[in-house]
């Protein structure tokens, strides 16, 4: 069975510029503009008391993301809030001028006109690109990985979208993107991921996955929670995690909670990056096949990078077998908590922070991180069942795929 690599943070420290991406009155900005839309309302935060008991945590709580506009995953947050950031940029507005009723106005569609948005995907952030797109009247192409699966293309194209399955890998699906919509009149990239002279889109999609930090910050508080301890967030490029990162750190500026980033061993340009000890970027190449699907990305968001580098206390490489054994605990949790269903690239910090917590060959892992009964934890499952035929296969029969 592969093992679980991790490294501690140890990269010298930038100037923390693009922390103020992610400062507090920049993702109201986002939470007020998903507000507006009918499809809105706030996702669950799960409190896994009995879980925490068995895990010996104090609290453990789960965002579940399978509610989120009916979509099945959080990735339409940050599509979403970048179109309309784009849209307003166009029109001489302020993104508070555009809430869901203006922009989906025959009006504003007279003013703005139609563009066609380009994205690469495995399927969670092409189809939250798509379904905006369709709901404010808008164009969408999506370009999709070797090894996507066959529903989550289709479940893109019942939103109008044109979208193909390619035999390439994310990063390459990127530069297709990127080029086809340079070639196309009114043709705009909305992708999560940023480069040097791509940043302003990436900075607006981090923000619209603030939404989600912002939520859960506040449904811990409902709960009586007063700060998270630990935050753990998978990552791909690393868009949402510096998401997450950025906003308990610019929330918690005198004490914000130890972060520990998860990535798929295929795929894990952030740990690389981090073993380094450098801070210089890291790149992976080749197909990237693993269950952990969203988090299949090569190269890191730039701008995400910078944050992460700054704050985040471990990274961790973790084989698809994690991904498994967290989507077993959420689907059947002890009895009394709730259960979550949880994809595989959902589960993943689950499945770690369980394995950080009862195997002995991460004990200093678990001594480094302080993790212990007086820690509050909080974990984002960042989609459900998004291919429902794969979530069965492995939670009801069991089934382990050595895509790894």
């Amino acid at each position: 069975m592969k093992k679980i690599k991790w490294v501690v943070n140890e990269m010298p420290k930038s100037e923390d510029s693009q922390l103020k991406i992610m400062a507090t009155d920049q993702v109201k900005k986002a939470r007020e503009f998903h507000e507006s839309f009918p499809q809105y309302s706030k996702t669950p935060l799960a409190k896994l008391d009995n879980m925490a008991s068995f895990l010996g945590v104090k609290e453990l709580y789960v965002k579940d993301e399978s509610y989120r506009f009916g979509l099945n995953a959080f990735k339409v947050l940050g599509g979403s809030f970048a179109m309309a950031r784009y849209i307003a940029k166009q029109t001489n507005r302020d993104v508070a001028e555009l809430p869901y009723n203006v922009l989906t106005s025959d009006k504003l569609r007279e003013e703005f006109g139609q563009a066609t948005f380009f994205t690469a995907t495995d399927g969670n952030h092409g189809r939250g690109v798509a379904w905006a797109a369709n709901k404010l009247g808008q164009k969408a192409v999506v370009y999709m990985p070797k090894g996507s699966t066959q529903t989550r293309l289709e479940n893109i194209r019942k939103e109008n979208a044109i979208a193909t399955i390619e035999e390439v890998n994310y990063d390459e699906c990127v530069r297709m993107a990127a080029a086809a919509a340079e070639k196309t009149p009114n043709g705009i990239i909305v992708q999560d991921t940023a480069w040097d002279g791509y940043e302003e889109i990436p900075a607006w999609i981090m923000q619209g996955y603030g939404t989600m930090a912002m939520e859960a910050n506040e449904q811990l508080e409902d709960y009586g929670c007063d700060r998270p301890t630990h935050v753990f967030v998978q990552a791909g490029v690393g868009s949402l995690a510096g998401a997450v990162t950025g906003y308990f750190a610019n929330r918690y500026p005198e004490n914000p909670p130890a972060v520990v980033v998860v990535e798929a061993d295929v795929a894990d340009c952030l740990y690389k990056g981090a073993a380094a000890k450098d801070g210089e970027l890291r790149i992976v190449d080749g197909d990237m096949q693993t269950i952990m699907a969203g988090l299949a990305c090569g190269e890191p968001n730039t701008i995400s990078w910078d944050i992460l580098k700054n704050h985040v206390s471990v990274f961790v490489s973790a084989p698809d077998w994690v991904a498994s054994k967290g989507m077993r605990m959420l689907a059947a949790p002890i009895k009394g908590d709730p259960q979550v269903t949880s994809g595989e690239s959902g589960a993943v910090p689950m499945g770690l922070l369980a394995c950080i917590m009862q195997m002995d060959e991460l004990k200093k892992l678990r001594e480094y991180l302080k993790l212990d009964a007086t820690s509050k934890i909080l974990l984002f499952s960042t989609e459900g069942d998004t291919d429902p035929e794969r979530f069965k296969e492995i939670i009801w029969e069991g089934k382990e795929f050595q895509l790894n």
